[in-house]
């Protein structure tokens, strides 16, 4: 009763219900004065042939023929009677059987459905809710950062102006509040004081005002902006945000560090005390065409390898997997380590110094920037001449052009580099991008960006070795804030979760979970008492109320969470 109570309210409150209902009133009204001028004709008609009825009778005979029903118990015999009967039938169907429904369903049945979708969505939170997170807009980044958010069993509400995708997000199983980022009152009603996190997730100016909103309300709580455009970071600072992500630029840097150019070869992907990890390339290294026992990088350097990408997928490290030069093992070690395990694949003749980006855009020159502080070359083509002057002189070499030339990417400088970067914005210029590249170039590394996590695979199959996009490092960055540690930036697909150790896995040793042999999934340290091991060897003991850090994809997770009880 309440929620028709609800709905009937919402209802009778719009203004353009209300004259929905009136403009429907008053084709009731003429449709009556249609009904009542022929059931008193029908008198005068039958009384001109010699024959009388009751009143009741007119309207019944009105109504019959009004509806089609036709009983045919009562007909006049005059022409004019008939020709009188024909109107009355003709209007009845334009009027009873065409107008009628039409405007019931325009003017009233139509508007209630809308009540109903309007109603659908709560406009507040449960009473006493509290240490949620507060999403503001259902973007690409909220349905892998729901996901996260749901294994660590950390309630969240998402906020939707739009009453009609509110219903629709929440048929789709997803916490949905109905409210404007720009009210206080929406706000007030999600119980902002007490979130744990807000996330604002907008474009940069309906951030800066949704800030402003909640800093007039919550003083304290902490948010979290995403940022289009770099000059937007302090504007969403000085609005009162706790963390800013400008995603392009952090996609640019993200892309750049994933590359093996020149002597440098580890990439630090989390840090876990003073334990890094690590992925490390192994193309045309001594390391090469060895079997990761065989490599010996262990007992020479003291990192473990714990996983091996192998084009986009990362799989359990096993002693006898042969590293290819297009293998890109994961380790963990301490930084003194890592120094040593870039010495053991320092080789004389390194490859090129130079990186091609294909796309000048923010995160192509995001990309540049940050290969130009490791004093790398960058060679550049872009599409449009009016970029130009933006690029500036980031690149070392600029070819305007469409990358889909040949004679641009030779112009560029192709022959001369063994990686590219694929930064358009558009996945589908990306993935033929990376089968032109691959073939022009068979042993050329292709790093690229997607928008749409729904063209990871056509992607790798094309030929790109490392893909990331929006989604992950997004939901991660903001996972970390929430947990207060170091981001896991990995690629498409694989993420960095924490989970409790099941008790069927309580006191048994690493190697007798077969954790990696049941689920692919990586252990990458064990929580334990305030204290983390990463890099837990074999035979270490699995202590009962532990946390588990392990990486590997959301479906790997659910057999995890299916196997182990």
């Amino acid at each position: 009763m309440k929620f028709l109570a609800t709905q009937v309210t919402y209802f009778l409150s719009q203004n353009e219900t209300r004259q929905n209902i009136k403009a429907l009133f008053k084709y009731v009204i003429l449709l009556f004065a249609f009904i009542a001028v022929y059931s008193i004709l029908f008198h005068f008609l039958m009384a001109y042939e010699g024959r009388y009825y009751s009143w009741i009778t007119g309207l019944y005979w009105t109504l019959t023929v009004m509806s089609t029903l036709g009983f045919g118990d009562i007909t006049f015999e005059s022409d004019l009677g008939r020709l009188f009967s024909v109107i009355v039938l003709i209007s009845g169907i334009i009027l009873l059987l065409i107008m009628l429904p039409f405007a019931f369903i325009r003017f009233f049945y139509a508007p209630w459905l809308e009540a109903q979708i309007h109603t659908q969505a709560p406009r507040e939170v449960p009473p006493g809710t509290e240490g949620h997170v507060i999403i503001c807009h259902y973007d690409s980044i909220t349905p892998n950062l729901i996901k996260r958010l749901k294994h660590n069993k950390i309630p969240y509400f998402v906020m939707e102006s739009d009453a009609a995708k509110a219903a629709e997000l929440l048929q789709s199983g997803i916490s949905v509040i109905h409210g404007y980022v720009d009210s206080r009152t929406s706000f007030d009603r999600i119980n902002v004081k007490n979130a744990r996190l807000v996330v604002a997730n907008g474009a940069d100016t309906t951030n800066t005002n949704t800030i402003l909103t909640v800093r007039e309300t919550a003083p304290d709580v902490p948010i979290a902006a995403t940022a289009e455009a770099v000059d937007s970071i302090d504007i969403l600072e000085l609005s009162g945000a706790t963390h800013v992500l400008p995603l392009k630029r952090i996609l640019g840097e993200h892309l750049a560090n994933r590359i093996s150019v020149g002597n440098k070869r580890a990439n630090v992907i989390g840090k876990f005390d003073e334990w890094l990890a690590v992925e490390f390339t192994v193309h045309e290294t001594p390391v090469s065409g060895l079997k990761i026992r065989e490599t010996q990088i262990r007992e020479k350097t003291g990192v473990n390898i714990i996983g091996v990408w192998e084009r986009g997928h990362l799989t359990p490290a096993a002693p006898d997997k042969v590293l290819s030069n297009f293998s890109v093992p994961v380790g963990v070690g301490t930084k003194e380590q890592i120094e040593k395990l870039e010495e053991m694949l320092k080789i004389e003749n390194s490859t090129p110094d130079a990186v091609l980006i294909l796309g000048g855009g923010k995160v192509g020159r995001s990309a540049g920037v940050t290969l130009k502080e490791k004093d790398l070359k960058v060679y550049m083509v872009e599409l449009k001449e009016e970029m130009r002057g933006v690029i500036g002189d980031i690149p070392d070499r600029l070819v305007i052009g469409d990358a889909a030339d040949c004679e641009n990417l030779f112009r560029a400088g192709l022959k001369e580099v063994s990686l590219v970067i694929l930064s358009t914005n558009q996945d589908e210029v990306n993935i033929y991008l990376s089968i032109y590249c691959r073939r022009l170039k068979p042993d050329i590394r292709i790093v690229s960006r997607i928008t749409h996590t729904r063209n990871l695979e056509a992607i790798h199959r094309a030929g790109a070795d490392f893909v990331l996009s929006y989604a992950p490092l997004g939901a991660e960055w903001i996972m970390s804030q929430l947990q207060g540690r170091e981001p896991v930036i990995l690629g498409e697909g694989v993420e960095f979760f924490t989970v409790d150790l099941p008790q069927s896995l309580a006191n048994k040793t690493l190697a007798q979970s077969r954790i990696g042999a049941l689920t692919g999934m990586i252990v990458l340290a064990v929580e334990s008492n305030g204290e983390t091991t990463a890099n837990p060897p074999p035979d270490m003991i699995l202590p009962k109320g532990s946390k588990l850090n392990i990486l590997g994809t959301t479906e790997q997770l659910q057999e995890f969470k299916k196997i182990f009880k």
